[in-house]
């Protein structure tokens, strides 16, 4: 393989941005303050710009870089499912705030904590990328991130059950399958993630 390394730097530093914003996603459903879930939003909000800044670099990279670590389309498709993570979360994490919410929901919590749990197995999966010595590392994380997506599948059918059930107000239902629907894309960007890494280890290990 290519000895360029600047690729790898690259993923890892984005895979550690969207571990961050996985854990602050999870703060946000648990903090009931309005003001001090708005704080933290912020944070979310300051991250996503960082990773937009990188998926920039990393394209800036490929263009700049005949040598590749590995197919140029990997490193464009997993550059892209990383962002795509990276703006979802921050999209359903402001939308809670917006649409004045209050994320003291069994759903939203359950969500949260999956999103918290499907962003940390993408980072172990691209951090073992560099080597890729740790194949059974590798698998066994891109075996966890499917596993989390199907249960978030099942949290938001539940979850919509549920609301259609109990919930009186129109509007509520409105905002609450709103947010339970982004959240669910979230789970649904870390597989396409998950399916890139995938790609990569076939072809490579």
């Amino acid at each position: 393989m290519p000895k360029d390394r600047v690729f790898y730097s690259l993923f890892e530093e984005v895979a550690d941005n969207v571990s961050m914003m996985g854990r602050l996603m999870k703060e946000i459903v648990k903090e009931p303050d309005f003001d001090k879930r708005a704080a933290i939003i912020s944070k979310v909000e300051d991250q996503e710009h960082v990773n937009d800044d990188l998926t920039h670099q990393i394209f800036t990279e490929l263009g700049r870089n005949f040598i590749t670590p590995f197919d140029r389309e990997d490193i464009h498709y997993l550059a892209i499912a990383l962002d795509d993570i990276c703006d979802y979360i921050y999209s359903a994490a402001k939308k809670i705030n917006f649409y004045k919410v209050n994320p003291n929901d069994a759903g939203i919590q359950k969500m949260a904590d999956l999103i918290d749990q499907g962003a940390e197995q993408i980072k172990i999966a691209v951090k073992e990328l560099r080597n890729m010595r740790n194949m059974r590392n590798i698998t066994d994380a891109l075996v966890k991130v499917n596993s989390i997506e199907n249960q978030a599948d099942d949290i938001f059918d539940l979850s919509i059950d549920r609301l259609f059930e109990t919930e009186p107000d129109a509007k509520e239902v409105i905002k609450k399958r709103e947010i339970y629907q982004v959240m669910e894309i979230v789970t649904d960007k870390c597989e396409d993630a998950a399916n890139v890494i995938e790609s990569i280890i076939i072809k490579y290990a």
